[in-house]
Order: structure tokens, then sequence, then C-alpha cells
């Protein structure tokens, strides 16, 4: 009997063989990792439409957003986990710092009107909305060895890809390296610590919960969706993220909006935040001389 993988040479060994074998992967989870959703835009979205796909389990995705646009991103089944990278376009050394955006807050646990935070002190994106409250700012992603030990194969071409390597994978279509992959923010899943210190998962369903960041910097935003390395389930289970970003009209108003500081409801919400905001309009100013 041939083996699996002399099996595969024998059909890839030609031109013609390795077209056919090639078309024959279509349908498999890793081609399947995006696609463009059908049907019509949620209720609220109102401005020019940049970016609307969905990304399925084991799926990446990364792409350059301007300031002022607003991201949403829905979980539709309620089983999803999102690793979430942002970096500023313009300058990517300076990217989302999770200890600062927890110490400066003093919150770890991140809801609407919480900023995403950089090592410079600046807001990379602002929580605008979040019907979810579900969010992990502790535990980073899983790597190829946890998904290895835990499911049998956790390399980034397999079918239980890491997040790491995903979050690596879409940060080099943008030009950047292994080495921008910081620490994440994982939205739709929960993480709490109790007084002893011991972190608690909750991976507990929510179908069609959605959070929206507005970017106050042009940025890049990099995901994977992939179980949480706290989820012990044997099976690799993630449900299909949609992202939708959209850049409102400059007259807007509302909580997708970018319309100045005096209309801005999370800017002076504290003390920290406020500073932030003033830092990052200081680094805007500086950029427009």
């Amino acid at each position: 009997m041939v083996d699996e993988v002399q099996g595969t040479d024998a059909q890839t060994g030609t031109l013609a063989g390795a077209r056919d074998h090639a078309r024959r992967q279509a349908g498999t989870a890793g081609a399947a990792a995006s696609s463009v959703p059908v049907g019509g835009l949620p209720d609220g979205v109102v401005g020019a439409v940049l970016w609307n796909e969905v990304i399925e389990a084991g799926g990446y995705t990364s792409r350059r957003l301007p300031r002022g646009s607003v991201l949403r991103l829905e979980d539709t089944g309620g089983d999803a986990c999102v690793q979430l990278l942002v970096h500023n376009a313009i300058q990517p050394a300076e990217r989302l710092n999770v200890a600062d955006t927890v110490k400066v807050q003093w919150q770890a646990y991140l809801a609407q009107g919480a900023l995403l935070l950089s090592d410079m002190g600046r807001v990379l994106m602002t929580v605008v909305a979040d019907t979810s409250a579900r969010h992990d700012c502790l535990c980073g992603c899983s790597t190829r060895a946890s998904n290895t030990a835990l499911y049998g194969d956790g390399g980034a071409s397999g079918r239980q890809p890491n997040g790491r390597d995903l979050l690596a994978l879409g940060l080099a279509k943008v030009g950047l390296s292994r080495l921008d992959v910081g620490p994440n923010v994982n939205l739709f899943k929960s993480v709490r610590v109790d007084a002893s210190g011991a972190l608690h998962f909750d991976g507990g369903v929510l179908p069609g919960t959605h959070v929206e960041l507005r970017a106050e910097v042009d940025v890049i935003v990099t995901l994977a969706n992939t179980p949480h390395p706290l989820d012990d389930r044997l099976v690799y289970t993630a449900s299909p993220l949609r992202c939708l970003a959209w850049l409102p009209p400059a007259s807007g108003a509302g909580a997708g909006a970018h319309d100045g500081a005096a209309h801005d409801p999370w800017r002076a919400s504290t003390p920290e935040r406020q500073r932030a905001f003033e830092n990052t309009e200081a680094h805007l100013l500086g950029l427009a001389r």
C-alpha cells in the first residue's frame, strides 16, 4: 500500500497533478478561513464601509484603518475567542501595551469606555460599544507547543493552528515580523482573578455579542480566531467572527463618530484617560507640523 506521504508525492509529481491537488483543497479548514458575509449591514453603520469580512475558526487577518474609523467585531455564534493586536500604522514600533492598558486605567477587565493604550501613554483605540464585556487581558494566546499538547498538531498550517503563529502571519502581511507580536487582548472570553490569585476561565456562549473599537490614530489591527489558552476542550472550537469597519461622516454624532473632544463621552471619564487623549493629540499635532 502506498503511504500517505508517498501518495501525495505521486499526485503532485506533475504540473497537472499539482494543480488538481491544490484545487481539491477548496473547502478544507485552511481554505475557508475568511469570507465576505452575505446580507445587509447592521443597524447603526453610517458612513463609508472600509472592511467587511468573516473569519472562521483558525483564521487570521490584518487591516490598516484610518483615525476616526470604527471597527465592529461580532461573535456570531457566541464561542469565538479573538486575539487582538494593535499597532500605530505611522510608526509600528508603537503598539498595544496590555500591561499599561490595565495599570493606567486601574482595571483589568475591559468594557465600554476602556482605552487600548500604547507604551507611549497614547490611545490607539477606544472601546465605544460593548455588548459582551467578556474580555481577557491576562492570559495571552496559545502557542504551537500548547496546541500540539492539547490537539496533537498546533502548527500554523495545520487544522488546529495556534494564536501566536497566526498573529505573526497577519503581521507579515503588512510588512512586520514575529518580533512585532507583543502581548495581546482576548475578546469574547472572560478570565477573572479571585482573592487567592487563581484564574477562572468562563467560556460560556453568548451568540451575537459585539464590541466596537474607534481608532484614535491610524492603526494596524491584527486578529486571530482560535480557542483561548485556558479552554481545555479537546475539540478545537471557535465560532465565526464578523469584522466590519466604517468611517463615519465627519459631522456624525453618536458613539461611533469621531467628532472632537467636546462631544466625546470617554475623554474625561477619568483623569488618566484624559491625560492619554492629551498625549495622543500632542503626538498628532507634532506629525502635522
